[in-house]
């Protein structure tokens, strides 16, 4: 009498996307959806900290600091990611594990970009400390909304649903233009 053949394990299937939603399922891995809003709202803080007036403006410097302290904080994020999903196996694997998750920490970096690029090119045409400040809060508050619309129609929020969900994304950057206005 023979045994029967077990059966071959398959892959698991892609997740569906929601039928209403436009764009296809998130991927998994680098979590780019959750680090752009969280690198845009770090930059809007750093942006808005690092205005000080009675300072020397050196917007090369603060477009240096927002990318190192954008560059630390992601290495912080994946490091504490790690740890806390942290799994027994060989050592190679558990760098592996760790390099990834350093990895996927990317979109955060990214995100900050638009705010490095703004202070670099107010450096160059020597655009004022107080007009650089308020376009780049403006301008994140906006990709604020951006990503948070965005990100809510990827993984299936309605439209009317999606921009309200931008709308909430974006009041973060505004709590930030108010409390730099507040602050100074």
């Amino acid at each position: 009498m023979t045994e029967p053949t077990p059966p071959t394990p398959q892959p698991d299937p892609e997740p569906e996307p929601r039928p209403h939603s436009p764009f296809p399922p998130p991927r998994r891995g680098a979590d780019w959806m959750f680090g752009g809003v969280y690198g845009t709202v770090l930059a809007s803080a750093l942006l808005a900290a690092l205005d000080q007036q009675g300072d020397e403006y050196t917007p090369f410097y603060d477009a240096s600091w927002v990318l190192v302290t954008a560059a630390a904080a992601g290495l912080a994020h994946g490091y504490s990611h790690h740890m806390t999903t942290h799994h027994r196996g060989s050592a190679a694997h558990r760098w592996h594990a760790l390099v990834r998750a350093l990895w996927n920490e990317w979109p955060m970096i990214v995100a900050t970009l638009p705010t490095v690029l703004l202070l670099i090119a107010a450096g160059i045409t020597g655009w004022d400390r107080s007009g650089v400040t308020a376009v780049g809060l403006g301008l994140n508050t906006a990709l604020l909304f951006a990503w948070g619309s965005f990100v809510a129609l990827r993984v299936g929020y309605r439209l009317g649903s999606a921009l309200l969900i931008g709308l909430a994304d974006a009041t973060i950057g505004l709590v930030i233009i108010v409390a730099n206005a507040v602050i100074k």
